[in-house]
């Protein structure tokens, strides 16, 4: 039997476009992403404004986008324009272009303004570069992505209130109180780490109640929970 028979093959690495029109910054975090990711992510293009994104991004047709919300040209819309600017635009392995919002912007109308226009993220440039690798590698599965105290203003914006969605919504009304914050965290972007701090209970209860919430809603994976609450509008 080959020594290698039986691994996992290696993961592909995710092809990136980094939309920032500040060049020092892109070539910085290139510099960032080479150092902590490696071969995990390939930076396949570039682009400083709205039109030249738009551009190299059916161009390339990357996995993720990474890009700043605040950019000249278009119509003045920013990172909106871009990702309005790509709407159909599909990687060669059929999945949707996915944009991961990078801003030194925290204001919520800048958040909920490229989730609107279809962001499956939005992390600020205070993030560490392997949790932005992270966060880049989760957005290419399809997970959403939130900086924790971003996160709150994509559930004011999109979200409804527990209970409101209780009384219309069999499924989730099978999940405890508490397995209701835990889902809505882990659909939020949130590591278990993350949940346990804000929640206050230990990374073994959250795995627990991960556990209990997949298992009641009959779903198999983070990505799967995500896209069932963004279909309520829980996220």
């Amino acid at each position: 039997m080959s020594p290698t028979s039986g691994m996992a093959a290696p993961r592909p690495p995710v092809r990136i476009v980094l939309v920032d029109d500040h060049r020092m910054f892109r070539t910085g975090v290139r510099a960032e992403l080479a150092e902590v990711a490696g071969a995990d992510v390939d930076v396949v293009g570039e682009a400083p404004d709205v039109d030249a994104a738009i551009r190299v991004i059916r161009q390339t047709t990357p996995d993720v986008v990474l890009l700043d919300v605040h950019l000249p040209g278009g119509s003045g819309n920013g990172g909106a324009d871009v990702i309005r600017g790509c709407y159909g635009v599909e990687t060669p392995h059929g999945e949707p272009v996915r944009f991961l919002a990078l801003s030194v912007s925290d204001a919520a109308e800048d958040v909920i303004a490229v989730i609107r226009a279809g962001a499956r993220g939005y992390v600020t440039k205070t993030i560490g570069g392997t949790d932005l690798a992270t966060a880049i590698r989760r957005v290419g599965e399809g997970d959403a992505v939130f900086s924790p105290r971003l996160a709150g203003f994509v559930l004011d914006a999109f979200g409804a209130a527990a209970g409101e969605v209780a009384e219309v919504d069999e499924e989730l009304d099978r999940l405890s109180a508490r397995e209701r914050e835990v889902m809505r965290l882990i659909a939020r972007g949130y590591q278990y780490k993350e949940v346990a701090k804000e929640l206050f209970i230990s990374i073994k209860t959250v795995e627990t109640h991960v556990s209990s919430v997949l298992r009641k809603l009959q779903l198999s994976s983070r990505h799967e929970l995500t896209a069932w609450a963004m279909g309520r509008r829980l996220i």
